[in-house]
C-alpha cells in the first residue's frame, strides 16, 4: 500500500511537470503509474504491454495509449483500485476523456473540431436536415418533387456530373482533413514509440488488428462489458456489422464509379449486379449495426466512458443509421412517386455524414489505426527497461 501511495505522489509530481498538459492527460499519467505497479491487467489489450515499456508518461505517451484503448471495460471490472477505492482507477473513462481531446486537438481546421465537440448531435441532424431541405426545395421549384416519369432512375433528377460536382468536394475535404489530422498525430506520438520506422510487417499486423477489431473481445475472447459485470460479444458484433456495412457501401459506390468511367455501364444498377449486392448487404448490415450500437450505448455503464462525448457518439450513429435507412428506402421505393423526395433526403444525409467525418467519432477509427501501427512497430523493438531502472 505504501508503495502505491508513493507512486501516486510521484505521478502527481510528474503531472505537475507536464505544464500545459490537460487535467485528462495528467489523470491518465497518475493512473498509469498505479497500473504499472499492479500489472494485473497486462494481458487484456495492447494498452498494458505498451504501458510496461515506460516508467514515465508524457503527453505523447498518453495520446498514444488512449487511442490504443478500445474501451472494452475489462480492466475497470477487474481492478481492485476502481471506484469507490480511494485510488479511483478508471482507465476506460480516463482514456475516453483523452481521446475526446485528441479528436479536437488534431482536427483541421481546429475551430470545426471544437464546434462539433460541443454540439455534435444537434449539428449532425441540423446539417442533414438543412442539406435535404435545400435539395427538396430545388426539386419542388422544378416541379419534380413528387411523381413524374422517372423510370426509377434518379439521374433523371440529378445528372451524374451534377452529383459528382456536389459530392467530390465534400469527400475530398473529408480525406484532406483526416489526412492532415492523422499525419500530425503520428508525428507527435512517434517519440512515444522511439521514432522507429514503419516496416511492411508492421502495416500488415496493424491491418489485421483493425479488420478483426481484435481488442473488442476483452482480452480473453468472451467479449466486453457493457451495463454490468457480465461478458458480452454484443459490442463486438455491433461494431463488426457497422464497420463492414460501411465498407461494403463504400465498395459499392467505388465499384459503380469504375463501372461508369471504365466500362461505360451507367446506373441505375439492380440485382444481381455486384454494386447493388454490395450496397444492399452493406446497407442492411449498417442498419443493424448502428441500431445495436445505439441500444448498447443507451444501456452502457456510466463509468465506462466520458458522458461529455455522448452527443458526438449519438450524432455519428444517427447519421450512419439514416444513411442506410434512406438508402434502402430509396431502393425499395424507386418505382413510386416518392423517389424524388427520398433521394433528396438520402443525399442530404450522406453529404452531412461525409462533411462531419473528420470532426466526430469516425476520427477515433483513424487515430486508433495509427496507434495500432505504432504499437506494431514498438512490439518488435527490444525492451529498454531492466530491473533496477528508475
Amino acid at each position: 500500500m505504501r508503495v502505491l501511495e508513493t507512486l501516486i505522489q510521484d505521478a502527481r509530481q510528474l503531472a505537475a511537470g507536464h505544464g500545459t498538459a490537460s487535467p485528462a492527460v495528467t489523470e491518465v499519467a497518475r493512473q498509469m503509474q498505479i497500473c504499472n505497479a499492479c500489472r494485473y491487467c497486462e494481458g487484456f489489450c495492447a494498452v498494458f504491454p505498451a504501458m510496461t515499456r515506460r516508467l514515465e508518461f508524457g503527453a505523447a505517451d498518453i495520446h498514444y495509449l488512449a487511442n490504443l484503448c478500445h474501451n472494452c471495460g475489462a480492466c475497470l471490472h477487474a481492478c481492485q483500485y476502481a471506484p469507490p477505492h480511494e485510488f479511483a482507477v478508471n482507465v476506460p473513462q480516463a482514456m475516453a476523456k483523452v481521446r475526446g481531446e485528441t479528436y479536437v486537438a488534431y482536427a483541421w481546421p481546429a475551430a470545426l473540431g471544437k464546434l462539433y465537440q460541443r454540439n455534435a448531435l444537434t449539428l449532425s441532424l441540423a446539417l442533414a436536415a438543412g442539406l435535404a431541405l435545400f435539395l427538396v426545395l430545388a426539386l419542388a421549384l422544378n416541379g419534380n418533387l413528387w411523381g413524374g416519369q422517372l423510370s426509377g432512375n434518379f439521374y433523371n433528377l440529378f445528372p451524374h456530373n451534377l452529383l459528382v460536382s456536389m459530392f467530390a468536394p465534400v469527400f475530398l475535404w473529408a480525406v484532406l482533413a483526416l489526412g492532415i489530422g492523422v499525419t500530425r498525430f503520428l508525428r507527435d506520438v512517434s517519440p512515444a514509440t522511439t521514432g522507429q520506422p514503419i516496416a511492411g510487417g508492421d502495416a500488415l499486423q496493424a491491418t489485421h488488428d483493425v479488420l478483426k477489431l481484435k481488442y473488442l473481445d476483452g482480452g480473453h475472447g468472451e467479449g466486453c462489458h457493457n451495463e454490468d459485470d457480465a461478458y458480452t460479444l454484443s459490442r463486438s458484433r455491433a461494431h463488426h456489422l457497422t464497420f463492414y456495412g460501411f465498407m461494403l457501401c463504400f465498395a459499392a459506390t467505388s465499384l459503380a464509379t469504375v463501372y461508369h468511367y471504365a466500362f461505360g455501364w451507367h446506373a441505375p444498377y439492380d440485382l444481381p449486379s455486384l454494386p447493388k449486392v454490395l450496397g444492399v448487404v452493406g446497407g442492411v448490415s449498417l442498419l443493424l449495426g448502428t441500431a445495436g450500437l445505439l441500444r448498447l450505448k443507451l444501456r452502457r455503464h456510466p463509468l465506462h466512458g466520458d458522458a461529455a462525448q455522448k452527443p458526438m457518439d449519438y450524432g455519428f450513429i444517427a447519421l450512419l443509421f439514416l444513411t442506410s435507412a434512406t438508402g434502402l428506402l430509396l431502393w425499395l421505393a424507386r418505382g413510386t412517386p416518392a423517389l424524388a423526395l427520398l433521394l433528396a433526403l438520402h443525399l442530404g444525409v450522406v453529404m452531412a455524414l461525409f462533411a462531419t467525418l473528420p470532426y466526430g467519432k469516425f476520427a477515433h477509427g483513424i487515430f486508433r489505426t495509427a496507434s495500432l501501427l505504432r504499437y506494431a512497430v514498438e512490439k518488435r523493438q527490444p525492451g529498454t527497461l531492466a530491473l533496477g531502472d528508475d
